[in-house]
C-alpha cells in the first residue's frame, strides 16, 4: 500500500478505538491551531529554506547548506517516535529511500525530541536516512511550524501518556505541525506539504514525481 492508503486505514481503525468525547476535543483544538492561521504563515512552495545544523541521533552534526552541495534534499518535520502516524510516515519514507538516492536526494527527519528519543526512534523504524534533534524547536520556528498545543489537547496528551515537556528536553508544550518539504541545491523548496491534521502526510510517491521534474 501507499503511504496515503496506509494512513487511510489506520484512520478508520482508530475511530473505534477513541471516545467521541475525546476525538471532539482533539477536533476543537485542531480548528484552534487552523484559526491561528500557521498553515498560511509556514514556509511554502516557492520559499528560501532557511540554513540550519542540527545534532543527528547517533551523533555529529548535519548542515543544510552542505547537504545542499551533493543534491536536493527531502525534509521531514515529524512530531516524534510516540506518534503511530510519524511511524508510519519514516517506514514509508524508508521502504522508498534507494528510489530518493537513484535521483540525487538525500532524506532528513527533524523531530523536537531529545537525542535519545529520536535515537530510538531511527532504531526501532530501522531507518538509514538522517534523523535530527530540533531541541527547543529552533528550526521548526524558522519554518513557521511550531505550536502551542491547546490546554485541552495537551490533558488529552497526558491523560495517554505522552509527556511533551519530558520527552522533548523543554518546559513547553510545543510541537511542530507535521511537514514536509523538497528542497533544491538552491535552497528553493520546490514542494511542501503542511497539515494540521497529523494524520495527512505527503506520500513518497509525490516526492519522487517532484524529484523526478528537477
Amino acid at each position: 500500500m501507499t503511504l496515503t492508503e496506509t494512513l487511510a486505514e489506520a484512520v478508520k481503525s482508530s475511530a473505534s478505538r477513541i471516545p467521541a468525547e475525546i476525538r471532539e476535543i482533539m477536533l476543537n483544538a485542531n480548528q484552534e491551531i487552523i484559526e491561528s492561521g500557521i498553515v498560511e504563515t509556514a514556509l511554502k512552495t516557492g520559499d528560501k529554506a532557511p540554513d540550519f545544523a542540527l545534532k543527528g541521533a547517533n551523533g555529529g552534526q548535519v548542515t543544510l547548506s552542505e547537504k545542499l552541495k551533493e543534491g536536493p534534499i527531502v525534509v521531514l518535520f515529524y512530531r516524534g517516535g510516540w506518534c503511530p502516524y510519524c511511524n508510519m510516515e519514516l517506514k514509508a519514507y524508508q521502504d522508498n529511500l534507494e528510489t530518493l538516492k537513484s535521483l540525487g536526494a538525500s532524506l532528513i527527519a527533524i523531530t523536537p525530541e531529545a537525542p535519545d528519543n529520536s535515537l530510538s526512534t531511527k532504531e526501532k523504524n530501522e531507518l538509514s536516512f538522517d534523523v535530527l534533534s530540533d531541541e527547543n524547536l529552533g528550526v521548526s520556528d524558522a519554518f513557521g511550524l511550531t505550536f502551542t498545543l491547546p490546554e485541552a489537547l495537551a490533558n488529552v496528551y497526558g491523560n495517554f501518556g505522552i509527556n511533551l515537556p519530558e520527552v522533548n528536553g523543554e518546559d513547553a508544550w510545543r510541537l511542530p505541525i507535521p511537514a514536509a518539504y523538497v528542497i533544491n541545491q538552491d535552497g528553493e523548496i520546490i514542494l511542501s506539504h503542511v497539515d494540521v491534521n497529523y494524520t495527512a502526510r505527503l506520500d513518497p510517491l509525490d516526492v519522487i514525481a517532484a524529484l523526478k521534474a528537477l
